[in-house]
């Protein structure tokens, strides 16, 4: 299985490579300067001269609150270019699976959204992604757009390092504690990913195997619940740690707003695609042993 990952440097990418061995799979990063999302008149030349089975595309604009002042450069990345990439998996005749977003939705349901309930983004990012969504759909009929949420990995930058890195000077942290999601490892959703594209390219008839699915972390939590974990694990092993001290969002203001409840139901794609990612709090812990040094290995 020859798996074509648009992106490099970010958590998704890097856990696919970090991956792929187990799959039997062979994954090739392609990124800026060969392709840019921002600028995508060349990307199906690049990607024909690749070559593969699937594509994945885990690139994304990802900064949040620049986005609201950048949400021109937003909606091309993320929304032009994700078509654009579709579209050139169509003209290949090849899946193609697009990594997207909780921040579709608005946050005010009591309950998991499932792939049914309306989207309703609150911000620019999620507006781009949501128009990458529709983009992806319109260009292609063979594809698979995942929602996730709240990532981390020992890769890039994301919450989990934050706090360990606040946590090497400071007793105590204040941390948002009235938006509630599944932590999810990029690890645990790479190997999602490398399942669905299985899927795709081994029963290319199957219409349930298409389509959009959630895929997150089992359980859930609370911004300062994950902070809290996060500093039991790394004092488990020998890093740093703090208190946790919850505020609520109101106490925090960001430019962009952040949808309170973050939760996605996941039981379509354990359906379809047998793919039910472990508890965070299970893949939490040796995310934090490799971050802290403490790897077995």
């Amino acid at each position: 299985m020859r798996v074509v990952v648009i992106g490099q440097t970010g958590q998704v990418a890097q856990s696919l490579s970090e991956r792929a061995s187990s799959h039997g799979a062979i994954v090739t990063l392609v990124g800026r300067p060969q392709i840019d999302l921002a600028d995508p008149s060349g990307i199906g030349d690049v990607l024909a001269e690749i070559g593969g089975d699937i594509i994945v595309n885990a690139a994304a604009y990802t900064a949040v609150d620049q986005a609201e002042s950048e949400g021109d450069l937003a909606e091309a990345i993320n929304g032009i270019g994700a078509g654009a990439v579709a579209g050139a998996a169509a003209s290949l005749r090849i899946p193609m699976v697009q990594i997207s977003t909780d921040y579709v939705f608005d946050g005010q349901s009591p309950q998991p959204y499932q792939e049914t309930d309306r989207p309703h983004p609150l911000g620019a990012y999620g507006r781009s992604k949501l128009l990458g969504e529709v983009a992806v759909a319109s260009a292609t009929d063979d594809y698979a757009i995942l929602r996730t949420a709240w990532i981390y990995s020992p890769f890039g930058k994301n919450f989990v390092k934050t706090m360990l890195r606040l946590a090497g000077d400071r007793d105590e942290i204040p941390v948002v504690a009235d938006q509630v999601g599944a932590p999810t490892s990029a690890l645990d959703i790479a190997d999602g990913i490398l399942a669905v594209c299985r899927n795709l390219i081994d029963s290319p008839g199957r219409a349930d195997l298409r389509g959009i699915f959630h895929m997150t972390a089992a359980g859930s939590g609370s911004w300062a619940d994950l902070a809290a974990e996060t500093f039991v694990l790394s004092q488990k092993w020998g890093g740093p740690h703090a208190r946790v001290r919850p505020i609520t969002t109101a106490d925090y203001p960001t430019p962009a707003r952040r949808p309170a409840n973050a939760r996605l139901d996941c039981t379509k794609i354990a359906a379809a695609h047998g793919v039910r990612l472990p508890p965070w709090k299970a893949s939490l812990e040796p995310v934090i042993r490799r971050l802290v040094g403490r790897a077995e290995g």
